[in-house]
């Protein structure tokens, strides 16, 4: 009796003690915050002393700074890479972005990201751009694997009023409102701040996130991509008077655009530590190709290939958005999760943006052998999380059969052959000169910092320990992400130094600004890396970007971008 009545005491004591208040969800929550043309040198964690960014520097300082990390030159192809975990070459995307009177889009051959998490039991939200095609309803968000979707369909939009414009030959202007929530037209965001739109409703979703489901939120600003003709650059006054230190006013419009991507970060960051999931939460913050940038005029150098205007800035890199210079592919990036907040770190480890699908289904508890064998990505998770070496060697940067350009990495070795634009985009733009001391303690006392703070108390790994305080250990640490060089001293009239389009060899350790050709002193490196691309040259599948369809004019559906096609 005595025993049957102690046996029922413990039950009950273990009951009360291992009953959760609420339902907990073991596999992590996944954040993937995707910034659109943004510069290298426009986050303050890679030593810009022109615009802060405490709450991005705060994750980033205490996760892993990715500064090996490599995406597509354009935006349509890099989110191509990170949704299939394909190189576009394979699915014919490898050209322009997509346009929005243009009947194409991902193949729906294609199994996407949120298709295979949403396997794995997770809730998917995707907010802000999705270019990948909506011409029929079959390609746009909720019928590839995202349970909801808030923002627009194609390019860019104007940040206050959500439309594009877009010039077509032959066909005149096209013109349309651009933002649904799921299906239905969102009105009411007119006259709404776009960064600001976004970051709500990602906070209103963390918000209404049920416990015992995990969340992948895919959250994909228009920050900062310019908008439309005469309104390039768009950001409260109130924020742009907060950087008069900079000259140039379309420099500072954008810096004041930085600043509220920014501070949407720190919102989100506080969003899931008040829902009690940050500690079980994996951020990735990336920008999905280099920034179109400009000379020291002010002179914007994107539009000689029909790149929309932009003030970042990718220096000291060469080159800019839609090249394949270390400007136009290099992504200011990181990966923050509360297994690096106790060894945070500057990564050289090779990444490419196709290995985010096999790494995030793997770190969301999926068998990596269950994903296809075609894949170009790389299961990266535990490389990150134990710090050992890559697992790739090749990055494949891109082959544009129609530009007749081409690029590839092995290790610390780069091939380029061919050029863009013949050859006007091949120098330093964008250069800055400091003008703020960095202010480390405002990365710590950033709602992001202090969050991270209090995280830390509650973690395991840093019982009565605190995340990176010191300033001297931030500081430390932002000299390792920083890169330094000594480009040339024409600037943006700097020419590549291979002319007449040929091969050129880069050794990115000892150069990563690539002023030295050194294809013809290491000219079996040059001919490994060349018989590489022509095995990716014999998987290539033709561009297939289309005729533009008069019939998306968006005056037929009530001036809204629409698809046009239903069947």
């Amino acid at each position: 009796m005595e025993v049957t009545r102690l046996s029922l005491w413990v039950l009950v004591a273990l009951a009360a003690v291992l009953q959760p208040a609420r339902p907990q969800t073991s596999k992590p929550n996944i954040v993937f915050i995707l910034a659109d043309d943004l510069g290298w040198n426009d986050l303050s964690f890679h030593g810009s002393d022109e615009i802060p960014t405490p709450n991005i520097d705060a994750l980033a300082f205490n996760g892993v700074v990715l500064n090996n990390l490599y995406t597509q030159p354009v935006c349509t192809p890099s989110r191509v890479a990170l949704m299939t975990g394909k190189y576009p070459i394979k699915l014919g995307m490898q050209g322009p972005p997509t346009y929005g009177a243009e009947p194409n889009g991902l193949p729906l051959s294609e199994k996407l990201l949120p298709e295979y998490l949403r396997e794995l039991g997770y809730t998917t939200r995707a907010i802000g751009k999705w270019h990948l095609g909506f011409y029929k309803p079959a390609y746009t968000p909720t019928r590839r694997g995202f349970d909801s979707h808030f923002g627009y369909y194609t390019g860019y939009v104007s940040y206050y009023d959500y439309i594009l414009q877009d010039v077509y030959q032959n066909f005149g202007e096209f013109q349309g409102f651009d933002m649904r929530r799921n299906d239905t037209i969102a009105w009411d965001v007119a006259g709404k701040y776009a960064t600001d739109v976004f970051t709500d409703e990602a906070v209103r979703l963390i918000k209404e996130q049920p416990a015992d489901r995990p969340l992948f939120m895919y959250l994909a600003h228009v920050a900062v991509h310019t908008g439309n003709r005469g309104k390039n650059l768009e950001a409260p006054q109130s924020e742009i008077n907060k950087f008069n230190h900079i000259l140039d006013p379309n420099r500072r419009t954008y810096a004041a655009m930085v600043s509220k991507l920014d501070e949407s970060v720190g919102r989100v960051v506080e969003a899931l530590a008040e829902k009690k999931i940050l500690q079980n939460t994996i951020i990735v913050f990336m920008s999905d190709n280099g920034s179109p940038s400009f000379d020291s005029s002010g002179r914007n150098y994107g539009s000689n290939v029909g790149v929309t205007a932009n003030w970042g800035s990718n220096f000291p890199y060469r080159g800019i958005k839609n090249t394949l210079w270390e400007g136009g592919v290099k992504s200011a990036s990181f990966i923050w999760a509360p297994q690096f907040q106790e060894n945070p770190r500057v990564s050289k480890q090779l990444m490419h943006i196709t290995d985010w699908l096999p790494t995030l289904y793997s770190a969301a508890g999926g068998n990596p052998g269950f994903l296809p064998k075609n894949l170009d990505g790389y299961d990266q998770w535990t490389s990150l999380t134990l710090n050992l070496p890559s697992l790739r060697n090749f990055v494949l940067l891109n082959i544009d059969e129609k530009q007749r350009y081409a690029g590839i990495l092995k290790d610390n070795w780069k091939l380029i052959v061919g050029s863009t634009a013949n050859g006007s985009l091949d120098g330093f733009f964008g250069a800055t000169r400091p003008r703020t001391p960095y202010n480390a303690s405002a990365v710590l006392y950033s709602p992001t910092g202090r969050a991270l703070a209090r995280l830390s108390n509650s973690l395991p790994f840093a019982a009565g320990g605190s995340p990176l305080s010191g300033v001297r250990d931030l500081l430390a640490m932002r000299y390792e992400s920083t890169i330094r060089c000594n480009p040339s001293a024409e600037g943006p009239r700097a020419r590549s130094p291979c002319p007449s389009g040929e091969a050129c060899l880069f050794d990115l350790a000892s150069d990563p600004c690539e002023t030295n050709n050194v294809a013809k002193k290491y000219v079996t490196v040059s001919g490994q890396l060349y018989e590489a691309l022509k095995y990716y040259r014999r998987l290539l599948v033709p561009q297939t970007n289309r005729p533009f369809d008069p019939a998306a004019n968006p005056a037929r559906f009530n001036n809204t971008w629409s698809s046009w096609m239903l069947y």
